[in-house]
């Protein structure tokens, strides 16, 4: 008598997936300044790594590391050791120009001063750096208004920073920030010149972008209270992280 053999039903193989790249990746970074005959070392073998659409915040006490951290992270200044990779762009082997084509079309910069030119309307303060990247005229006017609106301030493009309320300048350049869309934007202490409830209305404002548009934001500050509205806070001390917690 024959036995028929049941054998299992082939499984197809399924497709590997692919593993999202990370928007921020720094492995064992170092930077070390030279001041006086003495070597400073501002960042000893720093490890981040940063989701796409994660905000995160960077704190400590002064001169732990932060500013530098963040200016490595970006390109702005280069390292003495590790990796660095945004948006799986290993930045120290890329060549200049590429390196500041990175930066003018993926990531967006907002910093404590403004650092808005006095001499230019709000709204030509937003288009200059598309100017700059060389995008037409027309387009990069309708950019600009498009991002003054985001930021609730379409009403003031016509106005000079010295018109503009300190929170007006902030979303000025935070607009100026996200006129080229980017998917990580840098902010160093992003409310430290403002007043707590301009702060408040600011940090609000990068909230929503980072939820309703999915940006990417890495935030160095001081405040506590900017930290916790971070979705992870990352401690550091002494060039070092000190450690890290998830927020709410």
């Amino acid at each position: 008598m024959l036995r028929t053999l049941h054998r299992p039903p082939t499984r197809t193989a399924e497709p590997e997936r692919p593993i999202p790249t990370l928007a921020v990746d720094a492995r064992a970074v170092v930077k070390t300044y030279g001041s006086n005959g003495q070597t400073v070392q501002a960042l000893r073998g720093i490890d981040l790594a940063v989701e796409p659409g994660e905000s995160v915040a960077i704190m400590g006490p002064s001169g732990c590391g932060k500013t530098t951290l963040l200016n490595c992270l970006s390109g702005l200044d280069e390292v003495d050791g590790g990796i660095i990779r945004v948006d799986g762009a290993d930045i120290a082997q890329l060549p200049d120009k590429a390196r500041t084509s990175l930066r003018a079309t993926s990531m967006g910069f907002i910093f404590q001063t403004y650092n808005l030119l006095p001499v230019l309307s709000a709204v030509e303060n937003v288009e200059l750096p598309l100017v700059v990247s060389g995008i037409g005229a027309r387009e990069a006017r309708g950019r600009s208004l498009r991002a003054l609106d985001r930021v609730g301030l379409l009403a003031k493009a016509g106005e000079r920073p010295a018109r503009l309320s300190g929170g007006q300048r902030q979303r000025v350049a935070i607009a100026r920030a996200l006129v080229n869309n980017p998917r990580i934007v840098w902010a160093d202490e992003p409310t430290g010149a403002l007043d707590s409830a301009t702060a408040n209305d600011v940090m609000t404002l990068m909230e929503d972008l980072n939820r309703d548009h999915g940006l990417t934001l890495v935030i160095v500050t001081h405040d506590p209270a900017v930290g916790r509205r971070c979705q992870r806070t990352v401690h550091m001390q002494d060039g070092h992280v000190l450690c890290e917690e998830r927020n709410g």
